[in-house]
């Protein structure tokens, strides 16, 4: 690592950005579109006991999302999980934003405790234990929704997926390589944290340096929701390949934290 350090500073930053992205990600920095693409999403297993009520509410929750939605079974109005007449649970959709499916605004600024209870509502109202009784169908429709609104969950819970996500819906598609984004000078950052955070021999140094990448990503994440909200996205790719970085960095000292030190 310090080998590297030094042939960049003889040499000039500019010339060295394949290598230094290169050490980086052998440091543990994962570049964009790499470590942190969606895992495999399993469903949350709760066993909730069915409640009535709740599907009346979540029906009344998605009225003007899903309008044009006819039930399945009936043929009256149905909303994203549940017909407003019969009551049987209905299909995905394929329109429905993640944002739409947990009835939350769409922007990168999301109240996460609010979040969190509109999941849990609707697992217990969508878990397949609720629908052991009914149709091979409903059974079908239940563990589908059930997977997509964790999914959903999932994926708007943490910054960097939620800002991927966002990303995406403003058609751009991250593709290997997005790191090279990052400029050198910011590489050589990444590089010299993790070597201090490998040379670190007590709990006081790894916690320094984990509140100092804390602090890093929280400006990280204000600038991700104010690019965002300005609809600059080219911006908002570039803060992303950090955010990335950062959040390695973040996981790494959790990691080292678990040694013995």
């Amino acid at each position: 690592m310090k080998c590297v350090r030094t042939l960049c500073a003889s040499h000039g930053l500019h010339r060295c950005a394949p290598l230094l992205r290169t050490a980086a990600v052998r440091c543990g920095a994962a570049p964009a579109g790499r470590s942190f693409k969606n895992p495999d999403f399993t469903r949350v297993h709760t066993l909730p006991s069915p409640n009535l009520h709740l599907q009346d509410s979540l029906t009344r929750s998605f009225c003007s999302s899903s309008a044009a939605r006819r039930c399945w079974s009936c043929g009256s109005a149905a909303q994203l999980f549940f017909c407003s007449a019969c009551k049987a649970i209905q299909p995905p959709s394929e329109e429905a934003t993640y944002f739409e499916i947990l009835n939350c605004d769409q922007t990168f600024a999301l109240d996460i405790q609010k979040l969190q209870r509109r999941f849990i509502e609707l697992q217990r109202s969508l878990h397949p234990d609720n629908f052991s009784l009914k149709s091979s169908t409903e059974q079908g429709y239940s563990e589908k929704q059930s997977a997509l609104v964790n999914k959903a969950f999932r994926t708007l819970q943490k910054p960097v997926t939620r800002a991927v996500y966002m990303l995406q819906l403003h058609g751009i598609e991250l593709e290997e390589g997005t790191d090279a984004t990052a400029d050198s000078s910011f590489l050589l950052e990444v590089m010299e944290i993790n070597e201090k955070l490998a040379e670190s021999r007590s709990r006081e140094e790894v916690d320094a340096i984990g509140q100092a990448v804390r602090e890093t990503l929280k400006v990280l994440t204000e600038q991700m929701n104010t690019s965002l909200n300005k609809g600059n996205l080219q911006s908002a790719k570039e803060l992303l390949a950090r955010m990335k970085y950062f959040t390695n960095l973040e996981e790494k000292v959790k990691e080292k934290l678990t040694e013995n030190l």
